[in-house]
């Protein structure tokens, strides 16, 4: 097996880009890809020697491109995980958009906006990158609508307010829980993300309202309130893992509850000091639509091999 990517970082977080050697993934649409690709040994293992060890770590994130659901996109996506493929990710559409403009993949003028439209399991997004002088300045990730689900959902000792923003995320002040969003708290702040997703697994706070695809609480958003407008979070998603940045689809489920006006923005931190900034633009019947500014860049070229002979296969995760 041998597959080539290209790697980003957006504020922070690792993306993955599959460029070569993914199997096919049939269709019609991207929610049906995914689905064919969680059930998908082939798929699968391509996935596995991507995120596990020795080639990736437990908090690899990445992607496939795929076809996207008809003309109206540029591209398709399925998000992977070390646990298995996302619905929604904003930092990756962040990613993504620079990544397509910078490969030519979409054309962009050297100055000024592009939009690059990406079909995602939970619908369609854009990507508007900035440019200057041909060079990629920002990305806007304008996100599916997002909206309140429930409030002060008891879990785990705590109470959760439960969002969604392209997938469901139940937010939980950390200095409820004890905690402060640092780094020096990771393995406390881990634990109790889980607790909290645990808990709330299987309840009507964690059903999506229209697709049962889409259900089921994806990550716990942990934060500290700086000052009116300035959060600093971390999101626990998956089984456990950590988002670097302040978490792209997290935030705009941040968005829904904080019940911003137009104009107003959100200063939204990581837990490793980088910055998103969020802003509700409309108001629909669904929910809210948010757009989300952050950067991102390349970090390499790379070219995986599975030798035949290597008896550790498509890797080991150790947590």
């Amino acid at each position: 097996m041998e597959v080539a990517t290209t790697d980003y970082h957006t504020a922070g977080e690792p993306f993955r880009i599959v460029t070569a050697g993914a199997p096919e993934i049939p269709g019609a649409t991207v929610p049906e890809r995914r689905a064919f690709a969680q059930r998908s040994p082939e798929v699968d293992a391509v996935r596995r020697l991507l995120c596990h060890e020795p080639r990736g770590h437990a908090d690899m994130y990445g992607c496939f491109m795929v076809p996207p659901d008809d003309e109206g996109a540029d591209l398709g996506v399925l998000f992977w995980h070390k646990d298995g493929y996302s619905t929604a990710c904003g930092h990756g559409t962040i990613a993504l958009g620079a990544w397509a403009v910078e490969t030519g993949r979409v054309a962009a003028a050297p100055d000024g906006e592009t939009d690059v439209t990406i079909d995602v399991p939970s619908g369609r997004v854009v990507a508007r990158v900035r440019c200057a002088g041909g060079a990629v300045e920002a990305v806007t990730f304008r996100n599916v609508p997002a909206y309140v689900i429930a409030r002060g959902v008891e879990a785990a000792g705590v109470r959760a307010d439960v969002s969604y923003g392209g997938a469901i995320y139940a937010s939980v002040r950390a200095a409820d829980l004890g905690l402060e969003v640092v780094p020096e708290r990771l393995p406390e702040l881990i634990a109790a993300g889980r607790d909290v997703k645990r808990a709330l697994e299987g309840t009507d706070a964690a059903r999506h309202p229209t697709d049962e695809r889409l259900s089921g609480i994806y990550g716990t958003i942990l934060y500290d309130e700086l000052a009116a407008l300035h959060q600093r979070n971390v999101a626990v998603f998956a089984d456990g893992e950590v988002d670097r940045s302040p978490c792209g689809s997290g935030t705009s489920a941040r968005l829904a509850l904080l019940e911003l006006e137009p104009g107003q923005v959100l200063r939204h931190d990581s837990i490793v000091g980088t910055t998103f900034s969020g802003r509700v633009v409309e108001r629909t019947g669904e929910g809210v639509i948010t757009e989300i500014e952050g950067t991102a860049f390349r970090t390499g070229e790379h070219r995986f091999v599975l030798d035949a002979r290597d008896e550790l296969g498509t890797g080991f995760a150790l947590r």
